[in-house]
């Protein structure tokens, strides 16, 4: 049910004197081939060799997969890892596992995802997913200059905490809410490429008239992007998303990506690991919720609403 990255244990590096080499930190994700899981397991080896630490990074197989993480949270803490940073696919549908692992006296730290209830875990590391939302609806409002929006939402994850969160934060930056007549459809992506594509072939196909699409994150934008191209729809549809990869900031310099709120998936895995670490070695257990940032990166910026070029976008993509 799992699948392990780059063989499983990682880091160690040259730090043995540091006495933290017996250190194992758990990285669990919600996949290991979308890019920003892939950005968190790089940054999480690299952290490992600077601490002097073990890490193991295991994923589901796909967004949603509850039950491969339950298992992955259950081995990590049959291993005696110190710390677990997790990515929950399912909000709830982990706690029992996490209070397992608590139960032990592990630390466990979401990443990127709340769980629900937030204090299930010990501390949050995460974009505050919301205002990434809010920043698009409100730019696209702006760009969008009265023009009467008909548009398609291309959503993640049913029940996912950022699904919904992103979700509503893009429909109250855009001033609307679910059931406004201006949304004439909406795609279950699953944040998957192929799905993108095919939930935008099947909005278009429905509705020729769609001039505003919103994107759970990038690889479903680029799938709704392959969609548009196809019916030559390119400029007549403003497309929204939500990552700051590079190379989803390379689309916004190419113009086929409007805008995309930029997140920081390695700064979320450093400061996870550090406080793991820093924990173990007798320090503070971390609490609370950090917010490790959100950018609107654009190339038509709007006047009220904050946002960098892509040239900012490129220098600082996934730090």
């Amino acid at each position: 049910m799992l699948l392990a990255a780059c063989g499983g244990q990682l880091g160690g590096g040259s730090n043995s004197s540091s006495g933290s080499n017996n250190i194992l930190v758990g990285l669990v994700t919600k996949t290991d081939t979308n890019p920003f899981f892939v950005k968190m397991r790089e940054s999480a080896q690299a952290e490992a060799k600077s601490l002097g630490v073990q890490v193991e990074a295991l994923a589901g197989k796909y967004d949603g997969d509850n039950e491969g993480q339950v298992t992955a949270v259950q081995n990590l803490t049959a291993k005696g890892a110190k710390g677990i940073l997790i990515t929950p696919s399912n909000s709830s549908g982990v706690l029992g596992a996490i209070k397992q692992a608590r139960d032990k006296g592990i630390i466990v730290i979401a990443l990127d995802t709340a769980t629900d209830p937030s204090d299930a875990v010990d501390a949050l590391f995460a974009t505050d997913n919301t205002k990434a939302g809010q920043l698009d609806g409100m730019w696209a409002k702006k760009t969008m200059a009265g023009k009467p929006a008909k548009i398609a939402m291309l959503d993640g994850t049913p029940g996912g905490t950022v699904d919904t969160q992103r979700h509503n934060g893009f429909l109250q930056g855009f001033g609307i809410k679910d059931g406004d007549p201006s949304i004439v459809g909406s795609a279950i992506t699953n944040g998957d490429q192929e799905k993108g594509q095919t939930g935008m072939e099947n909005l278009l196909q429905r509705n020729p008239d769609i001039n505003l699409v919103y994107t759970i994150n990038e690889p479903a934008a680029r799938g709704a992007y392959t969609a548009i191209q196809a019916k030559g729809k390119q400029n007549d549809i403003l497309l929204v998303s939500i990552d700051g990869s590079c190379q989803g900031v390379q689309a916004v310099k190419a113009g086929t990506l409007g805008s995309t709120a930029m997140q920081y998936p390695k700064k979320m895995v450093a400061l996870g690991m550090k406080a793991v670490v820093d924990a173990a070695k007798g320090g503070k257990k971390p609490s609370g919720y950090t917010d490790t940032g959100e950018t609107l990166i654009t190339d038509k910026p709007q006047a009220g609403i904050d946002s960098k070029d892509s040239a900012y976008g490129l220098a600082n993509c996934w730090g």
